[in-house]
């Protein structure tokens, strides 16, 4: 069963000369793959969701049926938080940019985006309150107070840490999403 929110589409590395390269526009995509620490985090958690199902069986065994229900609903939990960190990141579609956190996701039509421009600032090291000096890219919106948003993305986030050269795709691949829909 192929997971389609696990892997970006192969067009963005097969296509150098076209900078949207998709048929299907009304579907949303993330124009990247998800980093190894993102990555290596979720398949922590669903090894943990493994140990925490079983632990659930030999207490529906051994013990009663409401402490084993516990931890079935525990390694639901688990279960759907590591999903939910696999679909983290910056959405690309026709309806706007969709960029979507652990408990929050944000969708900006086309017509609110003034721009996406990638800046050099202090950046938060793997989500953690520890900052460095790194890129980032950031969302502009019209027709708004300059309310302070998050980056989309990060040179230190747990997608291209370590993996400049694949930041600079993603951040162009955005930039050019932004710049062909907010014109419309």
């Amino acid at each position: 069963m192929p997971l389609s929110f696990l892997t970006a589409d192969r067009a963005f590395d097969a296509a150098d000369d076209v900078a949207l390269p998709f048929d299907d526009r009304e579907r949303w995509r993330r124009p990247y793959r998800p980093g190894p620490w993102r990555v290596g985090a979720a398949a922590l958690l669903l090894l943990l969701a493994s140990f925490v199902l079983l632990a659930g069986v030999v207490t529906a065994l051994t013990a009663t049926v409401s402490s084993a229900g516990f931890c079935f609903v525990v390694a639901l939990v688990v279960i759907a938080g590591a999903l939910r960190l696999l679909r983290m990141g910056v959405w690309v579609g026709a309806r706007g940019l969709r960029h979507v956190n652990l408990l929050v996701t944000r969708t900006t039509p086309w017509a609110q985006v003034a721009g996406v421009q990638t800046v050099q600032q202090p950046v938060r090291w793997l989500g953690l309150p520890r900052t460095v000096q790194g890129q980032a890219l950031v969302l502009s919106r019209r027709g708004r107070a300059q309310q302070e948003l998050p980056p989309l993305l990060t040179t230190h986030n747990a997608d291209f840490l370590g993996r400049v050269e694949a930041f600079d795709r993603a951040a162009d691949a955005v930039e050019a999403w932004a710049e062909e829909n907010s014109k419309l």
